[in-house]
């Protein structure tokens, strides 16, 4: 029997060649497209992750410039309150008078150094006709030196009354109050209530007597509505 001989022609190893170079070739591909897209979306996960950060860092940076804002106004408003509460306060002062009447509404009756039965020598004060329980207010700022019944200390005629010391070394009584809403010692402004208007001692109705002095006592009086004029006081 005689024996084939198995012989591989040119042709065909030429052949194996190729199909294994084609073979690795789409392999090699295949990895490189494989790497290249792991690698692109390593890139954008990196990029997502860095445009996070920035989107945050910027949203707190807004949001500290608003707080910012926030204080700021704040701060103005506060300032522009306090300025307006001064202001108001100074115009208040500058505003307050140094010397006023001693009743908002009245009509003048008794006028001082007028004559007659109901007074010991003359009317030592001006009255000022007012209903009982009309706020008495003092006249000028001072230091109220004597209050009570018994004219405080001026005798029964006066009833209750008040006399206050002033700045300038005068002092003004008030009598025939129906009630006394300061004592001795206090300090008191001009326009401050003191008492209210009565009846009491020697009167022949409901007024407030009003004096004054140059001394805390009875006999040193002076013309009351000439001296309140002088100081600006219309009456």
């Amino acid at each position: 029997m005689s024996k084939r001989s198995h012989s591989h022609s040119p042709l065909s190893s030429l052949l194996r060649t190729r199909a294994t170079v084609v073979a690795v070739s789409l392999g090699a591909s295949a990895l490189l497209g494989t790497g290249v897209a792991v690698a692109a979306e390593t890139s954008a996960s990196k990029s997502t992750k860095l445009t996070g950060a920035a989107a945050s860092i910027e949203a707190q940076a807004k949001a500290q410039l608003k707080a910012a804002d926030q204080l700021a106004a704040a701060a103005k408003k506060a300032a522009a309150a306090k300025k307006a509460a001064a202001a108001k306060k100074a115009k208040a002062a500058k505003k307050a008078p140094a010397w006023s009447d001693p009743v908002d509404k009245y009509t003048l009756t008794a006028s001082y150094g007028k004559g007659g039965s109901m007074w010991a020598s003359k009317h030592s004060g001006q009255d000022f006709a007012v209903p009982v329980g009309t706020p008495v207010e003092s006249v000028g700022a001072g230091t109220v030196v004597k209050s009570g019944g018994n004219g405080a200390g001026d005798g029964p005629a006066y009833g209750n009354a008040v006399v206050i010391k002033h700045s300038d070394g005068r002092y003004s009584q008030y009598a025939h109050l129906s009630k006394i809403n300061v004592s001795t010692g206090q300090k008191v402004k001009a326009g401050q209530r003191i008492a209210l208007s009565g009846n009491t001692g020697n009167s022949s109705g409901p007024h407030l007597h009003f004096e004054i002095r140059t001394t805390p006592n009875y006999g040193s009086s002076i013309n009351p509505v000439a001296f309140l004029r002088s100081v600006g006081v219309s009456l």
